[in-house]
């Protein structure tokens, strides 16, 4: 579902890893904001072509592409296909990301988790931000140009079992300080969501664990986050209104930040 679309002049939003869960509410909460969406996907093809069709339905113009973020190729293509459609790109959402591969204890973790969790999930959204920050430096018009990098709790808190995971998330949140400080002078903001204990796909095999630490108290906020939870942090984030704001964190995880004795 690659094809040129008529569409009105609207920022264009790029959100990888928007198949499902919290990047396709993510993709339909900046659609009913007037974005032009691109849906990136890896192996969900069905579904990315169902949300697009579906958003294109309602009048939000929308296409998919396939492309693994962690792939150099895929990367360039993802960018060439934004452009190809809707001839801009104003808003890069780095959703995509994968968890530990087996979540095995940090003293039998291997290379080639450690590869794989790196390359999709802190040097593919570095490239394609690069990527995205030298097309956006040519467009100054009245559209927004912001980059949102979707991290993690796990960025700050340790988990023995997701070594390649956490530091990977806390590489991220200083990739978003070196492009915000670099891109501020360019007009183009960088920003973090950080969400905590999502009800996603992600977290499906550790359901019953997070069920009883919530009801014991590991948030201030008694519940489960949701995808619509983050999409509203990043249409906060990406609407304009934060002009004097940069590099910053804002996170959604219910309180789990708040130190507490």
């Amino acid at each position: 579902m690659e094809e040129i679309m008529s569409v009105p002049n609207g920022p264009v939003a790029v959100i990888t890893g928007s198949s499902r869960g919290i990047g396709a509410a993510i993709a339909e909460r900046l659609s009913e904001e007037g974005c032009r969406v691109v849906i990136n996907y890896i192996h969900s093809e069905p579904l990315a072509n169902q949300l697009a069709g579906k958003l294109s339905q309602k009048g939000f113009p929308a296409i998919a592409c396939q492309g693994d973020v962690g792939n150099r190729d895929d990367r360039q293509r993802l960018l060439e296909t934004t452009l190809k459609a809707f001839g801009r790109i104003d808003i890069l959402v780095n959703n995509a990301g994968i968890t530990s591969q087996g979540r095995k204890d940090i003293l039998d973790s291997t290379e080639d988790s450690w590869d794989l969790v790196f390359d999709t999930n802190l040097k593919g959204p570095f490239f394609l931000s690069q990527l995205a920050a030298r097309q956006m430096r040519l467009q100054v018009d009245s559209h927004p140009r912001v980059i949102v990098n979707i991290n993690s709790v796990s960025s700050y808190a340790v988990s023995e079992n997701r070594a390649d995971y956490c530091i990977a998330k806390a590489g991220l949140e200083m990739m978003t300080k070196l492009f915000a400080s670099r891109l501020a002078d360019d007009g183009i903001f960088v920003y973090e969501v950080c969400p905590g204990v999502i009800n996603s796909d992600m977290t499906a095999p550790v359901k019953e664990k997070y069920d009883n630490l919530i009801a014991n108290g590991l948030t201030p906020i008694k519940r489960w986050g949701t995808c619509d939870d983050v999409a509203t942090a990043v249409q906060l984030l990406t609407s304009g209104k934060l002009a004097f704001t940069t590099g910053e964190r804002l996170n959604v995880d219910g309180g789990f930040h708040i130190r507490r004795i």
